[in-house]
């Protein structure tokens, strides 16, 4: 997608979510601002299963997550890349040969796939939720349990107030305390107990911060619920009273097997006990008295947050608003690197193939953080900025993306040299130093800090070459700008990009 390419929204949507335990997919329709499903598909991939001692995904997990998605690529052929979004959780987040597998992943599918962060995972699971349920007032408790990690969020109608992604899920909990079928009074209690332990980390902020109602989602939680139905226990609804019944009843089976007496699905049973462990933790930790289920989750909320893009109500504008606000940014000053660095990209972004709405978004925002680092300290704070940009929670931005809005604001002054690029393929590392070129130019235009519009310019660029033509007026006087631009041409010449100044 092109930056230009905006005024006609598509749509149709696709979300592809691949989680530790399943793979989900969801196809909609917008109308009116509102999506309507037409589509949803999921299989028990398990690739959290597929992690070897070494925290390497096997090719037999890789083969069955390729196989997975080869059949959901069929479905979304031909939608435009911004209508479509594809995440990994926790399975990707902690496998050590993430990046071989994306690659596979990306080539099978024809789109890109990124790697969410835990609390960006709550957020998206949270949003999805919220959008299925009444708008009711009130603050709300979600819990939704994975197979690598369970997110706890509270939030009233659409907006989060806390947010959590515990290192536990049900293919985990499974390996560890179920894994030959078994279920017994002792693993049992050894699984609520892990979970709980978990949970003292947020025990006391939850309970203090309350809420009105909880809301499961998810497999584990529906399978919960179901299970009580079935049992004629509760209506569907959970509480700490059926959940320990429950409890009672599945130490007296002692083995998974004997759960598709429950109606527990095959491909489920496994993972029922270690899901059950950690819900019950939960419970009797947080002081849960009932919860309801609903049908939304992470792919769900992938799909809101695609609308909320197209709509121009993007959730990552308002965490860099915030993110100048908390640290104190010279927000002016941010604007007018901003509109220096986007007059040169306009000039430059086809020569350079740099021409995507995310490469002017990049940009974009690179220029109104890059003086993040300040806040820590004026001594290197190109670096401070970019380890603050890297390691914070931000808000609707990939783990990806946050690398390269960090790159960039680690390479927009001093030194310029392929230390900084390490990490990313060959492709993407020449797209990240052309841009980095173009916010390192308008940082330079601006040095003055007087806030000036971006002076009238001509520019010219092809491979390592960079070709500006000033106003002879306007350099000359400026020659501080003059002798920056020298300067600059010696720090680029480092990573063999040439510099040309010149007037007319």
């Amino acid at each position: 997608m092109t930056a230009s390419d905006n005024a006609n929204p598509p749509e149709l949507l696709a979300a592809i979510d691949m989680g530790s335990n399943s793979f989900h997919m969801v196809v909609a329709r917008q109308v009116h601002g509102e999506i309507r499903t037409l589509e949803k598909m999921g299989e028990k991939v398990q690739l959290g299963a597929g992690l070897d001692a070494d925290n390497k995904l096997t090719e037999e997990a890789q083969q069955r997550a390729l196989a997975c998605l080869s059949r959901f690529a069929q479905r979304i052929s031909g939608m435009p890349p911004e209508a479509v979004q594809i995440v990994g959780t926790n399975a990707l987040r902690v496998a050590r040969n993430t990046q071989e597998f994306i690659a596979r992943a990306e080539e099978v599918l024809g789109y890109p796939v990124e790697i969410i962060a835990g609390r960006e995972e709550a957020r998206l699971i949270y949003l999805g939720v919220s959008h299925t349920l009444s708008d009711d007032t009130g603050r709300r408790l979600v819990v939704d349990i994975g197979g690598g990690s369970t997110e706890f969020i509270i939030g009233e109608r659409f907006e989060t107030q806390a947010l959590e992604s515990l290192h536990m899920g049900c293919v985990s909990f499974r390996n560890r305390y179920f894994p030959d079928g078994k279920i017994s009074r002792r693993l049992m209690d050894q699984a609520v107990t892990h979970a709980s332990q978990e949970l003292l980390n947020i025990r006391s902020r939850y309970r203090e911060l309350g809420w009105h109602s909880a809301v499961g989602s998810s497999g584990s939680i529906k399978a919960v619920a179901n299970v009580l139905a079935s049992l004629r226990i509760t209506d569907g609804s959970i509480d700490l009273r059926s959940m320990r019944e429950l409890r009672r009843r599945l130490i007296d089976m002692g083995n998974v097997r004997r759960l598709a007496d429950l109606g527990v699905r095959t491909d489920r049973q496994s993972i029922f006990p270690a899901g059950f462990a950690i819900l019950l933790a939960a419970f009797e930790s947080l002081g849960i008295e009932q919860m309801t289920y609903a049908d939304g989750a992470l792919r769900e909320g992938l799909l809101y947050d695609i609308l909320g893009r197209i709509q121009h109500e993007d959730v990552r504008e308002r965490t860099i608003t915030a993110l100048q606000e908390r640290y104190h940014l010279d927000q002016r000053h941010g604007e007018a690197v901003e509109a220096s660095s986007i007059a040169l990209w306009r000039c430059v972004c086809r020569d350079w193939n740099i021409n995507t709405l995310g490469d002017e978004e990049l940009l974009r925002w690179a220029s109104r953080l890059h003086e993040i680092g300040l806040t820590i300290a004026h001594s290197q704070y190109h670096k401070h900025g970019a380890y603050l940009l890297r390691y914070s929670d931000l808000p609707g931005f990939t783990q990806q993306f946050q690398q390269e809005l960090a790159t960039l604001v680690r390479g927009h002054r001093r030194k310029f040299t392929p230390s900084i690029f390490e990490g990313f393929e060959p492709a993407d590392a020449q797209r990240l130093k052309r841009l980095c070129v173009l916010l390192r130019l308008g940082v330079l235009l601006q040095h003055a800090r007087n806030y000036e519009s971006p002076p009238t310019l001509t520019a010219r660029a092809s491979n390592r070459r960079l070709q500006l033509t000033f106003d002879e007026d306007w350099l000359s006087q400026r020659p501080l700008t003059l002798a920056d631009l020298e300067n600059e041409k010696e720090f680029l010449a480092r990573q063999d990009f040439s510099l040309e100044i010149q007037t007319r």
